[in-house]
Order: structure tokens, then C-alpha cells, then sequence
């Protein structure tokens, strides 16, 4: 593994993120929580500042970046197609979870943080990036509006058990848990209920064939 004097100021910014959520726990997103991390891993500060030019959104974009690039490291796509699909997708939710667990503080500071006017659009940039991972790790090829639905209803499924998570004082984060199942379990359902109304070869429902039995019975 490259050590972090010889990384370049894009690895730096990945490899030291898990390090700055570390120090935001206690110090909030800043330039103090860098000097942390950096202190650390024996890299020097004023290098480390270097790697978050945009301040806190740079620090938990690289830190939401990180957990993607572990994710997509201890998952294969052949790995992952032998699971059902809400298998694959609790899976990868779950891995991210447990990569966070600790950090629970920092997660809220970032969460308050994203949720400011001004960094709401890169805010959902982010997210979409990490959902449309998960996807495509879990083998998701569509193109059409399936490929934005799916995202979107895994963006919203991802950023509440987030919530939940992060106050989840249950033994092994049982609630949390819970909760991210109920949730796939429903899109599952509505997933099933989609497919089966869009079925092109289903019996479509016939307004006059329907009238029709109402005037004259069959017997």
C-alpha cells in the first residue's frame, strides 16, 4: 500500500477521510479535524488542509467517497448475483452502515451541514452518486426511467435509515435494522405491484365489458 507521503492530494483526500470523520466526532467539521487526522497518520498538516479546499463539504464528500470506494472493494458482482435483489441491496446499505458505526456524531454534524441552502444541489450529487453505485454493484443495467426510480426510492431508503441510524441506541443497532428491512420489504411489494399493473400481457380492465356484466348478468 502506498504510504500517505507518497500519495498524490486526490488519494490523500480518500485515505484520510476515515481519520477526519474520526476528529469530527469530537471537533466538528473544520480545519481543526484535519490537523487531527493528519497528526495521526504522521502526514503534515498544511498538506492535509491542501486535500479539502472547499472546507467541510470537501471533508464529507471525501469521507461519503471513502465508504463507496470500501464498498466497492468488499463486494464483487459475482458475489453479489447469487443473492436475491433485496438481499444485495440490504447488504450493501448494511456494509455502509456498519462502516460509519462510532461516527454516529459525526454523521449528524454532516448531516446539518448538507442540509444548508447552499449545498443542498451537491448535497444530492453525492447521494446519487452513492445510489447509483449500490445499483450497479447489485447488477441494476436499466436505462429507461427505471434507472432514475430505482436511485431515487434508494437514495430515500438510504437517507432514513441514515437517520434512524444515527440515534439508534438499540444492542447491534437492532431498530436500525428493522426498520432498513421494512423498507426494502416495501418497495419490494410496490416493485411487485408495478411489474404486475405495467404487465403488458395481463387482461387490461374494460370500462364497457364491465358496464356491460353490470346490465346483464352472466349466468
Amino acid at each position: 500500500m502506498t504510504g500517505y507521503a507518497d500519495m498524490t492530494l486526490d488519494e490523500l483526500r480518500i485515505a484520510l477521510a476515515p481519520e477526519v470523520a474520526n476528529s469530527a466526532v469530537f471537533d466538528g467539521w473544520n480545519a481543526k479535524a484535519v490537523e487531527n487526522a493528519a497528526d495521526m497518520v504522521g502526514v503534515d498538516a498544511d498538506v492535509a488542509r491542501l486535500a479539502y479546499p472547499g472546507g467541510a463539504m470537501d471533508m464529507i464528500g471525501a469521507w461519503i467517497d471513502s465508504i463507496d470506494a470500501a464498498m466497492a472493494g468488499h463486494f464483487t458482482r459475482e458475489e453479489l448475483a447469487k443473492l436475491p435483489i433485496r438481499e444485495r441491496i440490504r447488504s450493501l446499505v448494511q456494509f455502509r452502515l456498519d462502516a460509519i458505526e462510532g461516527q454516529e456524531e459525526a454523521l449528524k454534524r454532516a448531516t446539518a451541514i448538507m442540509a444548508m441552502p447552499q449545498n443542498v444541489a451537491a448535497s444530492l450529487k453525492t447521494g446519487w452518486r452513492s445510489a447509483d453505485l449500490m445499483w450497479r454493484l447489485a447488477g441494476d443495467t436499466a436505462t429507461d426511467y427505471n434507472h432514475y426510480t430505482k436511485r431515487t426510492i434508494l437514495g430515500g431508503i438510504y437517507t432514513a435509515t441514515l437517520a434512524v441510524f444515527a440515534d439508534d441506541e438499540s444492542e447491534g443497532k437492532a431498530d436500525t435494522r428493522d426498520f432498513l428491512d421494512r423498507r426494502i420489504e416495501g418497495v419490494m411489494k410496490f416493485e411487485k405491484a408495478k411489474a404486475k399493473w405495467l404487465n403488458p400481457e395481463r387482461e387490461s380492465f374494460s370500462v364497457t365489458r364491465f358496464l356491460g356484466r353490470l346490465r346483464y348478468p352472466a349466468r
